[in-house]
């Protein structure tokens, strides 16, 4: 019976493409087929390491945008910067001419070139002043802090600017915040009428 299994494990390994070792043939790798198996665990480790450099060479763009954005977002302030400079420069100049001024009216004119000078230049940065006195209220460009009864004003116009909104290109910066018109209410009147 022992010699009958071996016979039979013989046969086995033989069908598997294995020589047995007690028949001294050499196996024959090369005339047999290739292992499915082996050639999809060979593929799947191929796509495996094309994805991890995918992966990483996204990672490392991904970092090197956010670098160059960041840079540019410096660059940036850095130019407004140098834009604003002589209106701070002008500004200082002022504040120390006003410390040895007699004349107020002189001190005025020059704050008022001053101011000019600071609205030209965010006009040339393509920044706007949000409409203020005189304008209909747009919720999209003011806040209303407060609303006032008044006859003089159509109700919904701007009648007070408390602090102004700026606006770049259609982006609004900052809203502006103001007083507001309303119709004086006509409760009071009718019951004095009465």
């Amino acid at each position: 019976m022992p010699a009958q299994s071996e016979e039979k494990n013989d046969l086995t390994d033989e069908a598997n493409g294995e020589a047995s070792p007690a028949s001294g043939d050499e196996p024959a790798a090369s005339s047999a087929p290739a292992d499915p198996v082996a050639e999809a665990k060979a593929e799947a480790a191929r796509m495996k390491d094309q994805w991890m450099r995918t992966a990483a060479d996204f990672d490392n763009f991904r970092k090197r945008a956010r670098r160059e954005l960041e840079d540019t977002r410096k660059a940036g302030k850095e130019d407004l910067l140098k834009e604003f400079l002589p209106v701070f420069d002008n500004l200082e100049r002022a504040i120390q001419s006003a410390q040895r001024a007699t004349d107020v009216k002189a001190v005025a004119e020059g704050l008022q070139m001053v101011l000019r000078q600071y609205l030209d230049t965010l006009s040339r940065g393509g920044i706007t002043k949000v409409p203020g006195v005189g304008a209909q209220f747009d919720p999209t460009h003011h806040e209303a802090i407060q609303q006032v009864e008044t006859d003089e004003h159509p109700a919904g116009t701007v009648v007070a600017e408390v602090q102004p909104g700026y606006m770049q290109g259609d982006r609004l910066i900052r809203a502006a915040m103001v007083v507001v018109a309303k119709p004086k209410s006509t409760a009071g009147e009718g019951s004095a009428s009465e």
